[in-house]
């Protein structure tokens, strides 16, 4: 029977993250909660029906924007809204606020939280193609204390990270676009949702003319982000031509087995958007690059 009530849950607010972590080891069944954008809709259709719920919102100092060692540090909690209209964000690494910016609608971006997004990994989320591009290291914090996990290795199936249980995702240090070095991202956007059908971020580094390193990851099209190593290898070394910007972007497709399709796009078509968009990005990248 279809119902928009969740099932009976118990309800805690801690007020630090070492109490988070003590309530997701003590709870059966717990969920973190944090905008909880993603989560309530789930539960609402009991798509998800956690036996606890671990509110850790109103924890102090986990929302910040700061710089650190030449990069960011974006809190968990940081919304959508905070990244995209932020001036430490536009000046250090100017794509990630692009990218916030075109997250959902206004009331999503005024509640969503980057960490959220990043935990939930849902595979049309514009959040960890961009963090795997960009080289982000996402920090949790769980029983066996504090570690790194490079954004890379973080995003491991459909909805799935490297997280272990009881662990808190806390914060995400995000390098620098130096100069010489150009990013976009673009996407295909679902008109209902805002998801991305298919998604690329790009990084370009430019010197004396020729292109002397890329970086190419594709979203939405398979159930993590997809570093397509072969194309970022054909434009290396080139004069970053408009050619040489199609010939590589002709190669994204090899690197998209397991390529997702449903009701809206189907695999084939999502794989095509991939290499027009992968154009697209990296044509913004390297004229970033060369200014």
């Amino acid at each position: 029977m279809y119902t928009t009530r969740p099932a009976t849950f118990t309800y805690h607010r801690p007020s630090t993250v070492e109490e988070a972590v003590s309530l997701l080891g003590e709870l059966d069944n717990a969920y973190v909660l944090a905008g909880g954008h993603s989560l309530l809709p789930a539960m609402k259709l009991r798509l998800s029906m956690p036996a606890a719920l671990v509110d850790i919102a109103r924890i102090p100092a986990l929302d910040g924007i700061e710089a650190d060692s030449g990069g960011l540090r974006i809190g968990a909690l940081a919304t959508h809204a905070a990244v995209a209209t932020s001036d430490l964000v536009q000046s250090v690494c100017p794509v990630l606020g692009e990218t916030a910016a075109l997250i959902g609608d206004r009331q999503v971006r005024n509640r969503g939280t980057f960490g959220g997004s990043l935990a939930h990994a849902d595979p049309g989320a514009d959040y960890p193609t961009v963090a795997t591009a960009l080289g982000a290291k996402i920090t949790a914090v769980g029983p066996s204390g504090t570690r790194e996990i490079p954004a890379g290795d973080f995003f491991t199936g459909i909805f799935t990270t490297a997280l272990e249980p009881g662990e808190v995702l806390t914060s995400v240090a995000v390098p620098a676009t130096g100069g010489g070095t150009g990013a976009a991202y673009v996407k295909h956007k679902h008109p209902a949702s805002g998801y991305a059908v298919a998604a690329v971020a790009a990084l370009v580094s430019v010197e004396a003319g020729e292109c002397t390193g890329a970086k190419i990851v594709v979203g939405g099209v398979t159930g993590v982000p997809v570093d397509a190593v072969a194309a970022a290898a054909a434009l290396t070394g080139s004069p970053g031509s408009t050619d040489a910007i199609s010939d590589a972007a002709a190669k994204v497709p090899e690197a998209l087995g397991g390529a997702l399709g449903d009701s809206y796009a189907s695999a084939e078509y999502r794989t095509h958007l991939a290499s027009v968009l992968a154009r697209r990005a990296l044509a913004a990248a390297a004229a970033r690059a060369a200014g």
